[in-house]
């Protein structure tokens, strides 16, 4: 792209990124600029970008910057440009793990209480391989760090993550029962490292996979102020043309803060299929899909995703931190890998890496004989006969887990509608059972229960939910009074006020701006805080309030006791 005389400096800086991609030249040209064409509005200084990679045997075959590394100074992103992994981090975490399981240091199956003294408050038997599968049903880190007041641009280290789930007293679920990302799990078994080996994470890593690998390039930040030369900041778009700082000052190591280039990426790559480090019982047992206690399988291993695409084994993940977006995958079987990254907050690497690896993984044919999925053509199917029976079933409903739907008559036809909005078909299967119009295996099955509240139980694919019809009349202010009050949390040592403002309730707390709250039925609470969106109201046999519980995202049962 040509760019102006009075840019010479950027001009310089840009070349400097083309002799790093001389590796290109073993690809045609037709196909470097099918790939260039993906990243044609970012190859440009001034705004954020992306690095990329691609791996084929024992060579880096493909390597270019577009972008901007820095805006502040327009440093170019190139090959050699650090970026912060975010959650691809994780599979490093578990890959030492598994190396020391293989050395007889510890062992998958044993209890982290063993190696963790301190996290006490949870009486469960949780394994180390929990951990790795995310099936622990420990509460997520950032969550809890943000309802007792972290933010997560503030310096976040590895003790005030250890302290803070050194006091949880309870789970999500039962462990091994269901499959719920954890950032917490990584943290820890950064520490089981540490415990084990004596040392920190970064220096057990160093010593054991970067330097072997040849990754010089590569550690886990584990010091939010050290500097690292040739490194990228994140930032997000304000629109317009213009750019803000992602702040990111982490100093904790294990489920993130791997820095590292496309160039070391390629080399980690390659040892799932050349190995260096380890050997394929290694690589066998990080890529072991989760089992449930109940015997379901979960395409996620340990602290990386094994699925197939276009037909072929594929191995990989995503990240995301402040305003770094990252995607790495490898296909063992055909030797090769892909690695996309980003400093740019609504960047897509794993729509980029997909885009990429099309070039190269061609999709299969369809088989012949296989059994077609059911699948709705005429809309004239969604039309109700009894339309006026199935008007019992319209309105709101929520479920425990703070989960929101809505279910609306139009035109004699029931949609389904989301948090964000979106309508959705459903057609009539049977009395009571609706299905999705473009998704039939999805199903939505009405009706009513011992207490008569109506109810819709959700089936999908890999899940379920029930949920309970709510009233939305009106609130009077006697009865919000009822709801005010501080809420006081002994696991997280902080709280929370519910007042009441202009006829409606508000969450206040000394760290964040007020919150107004949304009020479902008579005991859940909506509220705009991301890290603590729904309270679930509790009530002693007397229908008085004496708290509520936290169940938002990554993070269940968090009890916030009323203070009277």
């Amino acid at each position: 792209m040509p760019i102006a005389k009075k840019h010479l400096l950027t001009c310089a800086l840009f070349a400097f990124v083309a002799i790093n991609s001389a590796s290109s030249q073993t690809l045609p040209s037709a196909t470097t600029q099918k790939i260039d064409s993906l990243f044609k509005k970012w190859d440009v200084a001034g705004k954020p970008g992306y690095a990329i990679g691609i791996v084929r045997n024992d060579s880096l075959i493909y390597a270019k910057g577009y972008g901007t590394a820095n805006l502040e100074y327009n440093v170019p992103i190139s090959p050699e440009t650090i970026f912060h992994m975010a959650s691809v981090s994780k599979q490093f975490t578990a890959f030492s793990i598994i190396l020391l399981a293989q050395q007889g240091k510890l062992n998958l199956d044993d209890d982290i209480h063993k190696y963790l003294p301190w996290f006490s408050g949870v009486k469960d038997k949780i394994t180390i391989r929990n951990l790795l599968n995310h099936t622990s049903g420990i509460r997520d880190q950032w969550e809890l760090l943000a309802i007792a007041g972290t933010r997560l641009d503030d310096v976040i280290t590895q003790e005030q993550i250890v302290k803070i789930l050194s006091k949880q007293t309870a789970l999500n679920f039962k462990p091994g029962d269901e499959w719920s990302y954890s950032n917490s799990g990584f943290t820890m078994l950064a520490e089981i490292v540490k415990s084990v080996t004596g040392k920190t994470l970064r220096q057990f890593t160093d010593s054991v996979i970067f330097k072997p690998l040849g990754m010089n390039n590569t550690h886990f930040h584990d010091d939010y102020m050290e500097i690292v030369p040739n490194r990228s900041y994140s930032y997000f778009d304000m629109g317009k043309g213009k750019y803000a700082n992602a702040v990111l000052s982490y100093s904790n190591a294990g489920a993130t803060s791997l820095f590292t280039n496309v160039n070391d990426m390629s080399k980690w790559l390659m040892n799932f299929y050349q190995h260096k480090v380890g050997n394929q019982e290694t690589i066998d047992l990080l890529t072991q899909k989760t089992k449930l206690n109940n015997g379901k399988v979960q395409d996620y291993a340990a602290g990386i995703s094994n699925d197939m695409y276009h037909g072929q084994k594929r191995y990989s993940h995503n990240g995301g931190d402040a305003g770094f977006r990252t995607n790495v995958g490898v296909f063992p079987d055909l030797k090769m890998g892909f690695i996309v990254f980003s400093n740019m907050g609504e960047a897509d690497p794993s729509g980029k890496a997909d885009q990429i690896t099309n070039l190269f993984v061609k999709d299969p044919s369809p088989k012949k004989g296989g059994h077609a999925k059911k699948k709705y053509t005429d809309l004239d199917m969604a039309v109700l006969k009894d339309s006026a029976a199935i008007k019992k079933f319209t309105g709101d409903y929520i479920s425990d887990d703070g989960a929101h739907f809505a279910y609306h008559l139009k035109n004699q036809k029931l949609y389904w509608i989301t948090p964000n909005g979106s309508s959705n078909l459903l057609i009539k299967a049977e009395r009571d059972t609706f299905e999705m119009f473009n998704q039939p295996d999805v199903k939505f099955f009405f009706s009513t229960d011992s207490k008569k509240q109506t109810i819709v139980n959700e089936f999908w694919p890999d899940g379920h939910r029930l949920l309970v019809k709510f009233d939305t009349t009106h609130k009077s202010n006697k009865v919000l009074q009822t709801y005010t009050g501080k809420y006081y949390s002994a696991e997280l040592d902080c709280d929370y006020s519910i007042v009441l403002k202009d006829h409606k309730l508000v969450l206040t707390n000394a760290k964040y701006d007020d919150s107004p709250l949304k009020l479902f039925g008579d005991n859940q609470l909506n509220d705009d805080y991301w890290w603590m969106s729904n309270l679930k109201i509790i009530r002693n046999v007397q229908n008085k309030i004496t708290g509520f519980e936290v169940n938002s995202g990554r993070i269940r049962h968090v009890w916030f006791k009323k203070v009277e």
